[in-house]
């Protein structure tokens, strides 16, 4: 009887044991902008290309007891085509026009220059994370070019570990936040604008 009251106890701390282990989350976030432009362009077209300048898709651990199974990933054929849907929508909102083909015209490059995910190393569970991301634009217009670097944060607590649901929202608003930033910075505009 003993015997068996021991097995069930090993068997349970076996079970919350596993129950600390996270298995890796595939984030596939969706940037979008999150305030009006002002208008400064008046239809002229614009090449618009993203660019993933990351080292790695892997942002980062979301820590517990097994840190090494539980990366979180943003993969960059997942993120690129949102990217690069929400550069043309902010080129358009600015007064110009995408135009991947056109020919001598302005270009802008948006480059995912950092994306990172931070939990604390030690404890068992998962309480807080800081979450980051870096966007760099690099407009040229003839022999004038221009780099902006653009970045955003954000350190959220958790009362308990994020699913991945959560930490899609998250890296998604904070990847907003930097897109954001970076469209409304004025300089952009007056270089694609100027002839």
């Amino acid at each position: 009887m003993m015997n068996r009251a021991l097995l069930g106890v090993v068997a349970l701390f076996s079970l919350v044991l596993a129950g600390c282990a996270s298995s890796p989350q595939q984030i596939k976030p969706e940037p979008k902008l999150l305030s009006p432009l002002a208008a400064v362009g008046q239809g002229q077209p614009v090449i618009v290309r993203v660019a993933d300048g990351r080292s790695s898709p892997v942002l980062g651990t979301r820590g517990g007891l097994y840190p090494e199974t539980s990366n979180v990933v943003v993969q960059g054929q997942d993120v690129l085509p949102r990217l690069q849907n929400q550069a043309e929508a902010a080129v358009r909102l600015l007064g110009f026009t995408p135009s991947p083909n056109a020919y001598n015209a302005p270009q802008i490059t948006v480059t995912l220059a950092g994306l990172t995910y931070q939990s604390p190393k030690e404890g068992l569970y998962v309480t807080e994370a800081d979450i980051g991301a870096k966007i760099r634009i690099d407009v040229q217009n003839s022999a004038r070019r221009y780099t902006g670097n653009y970045g955003a944060s954000l350190n959220q607590r958790f009362g308990m570990a994020p699913n991945q649901d959560t930490n899609t929202r998250l890296i998604s608003d904070v990847l907003s936040d930097a897109l954001t930033r970076a469209f409304k910075d004025p300089t952009i505009g007056q270089i694609l604008s100027q002839q």
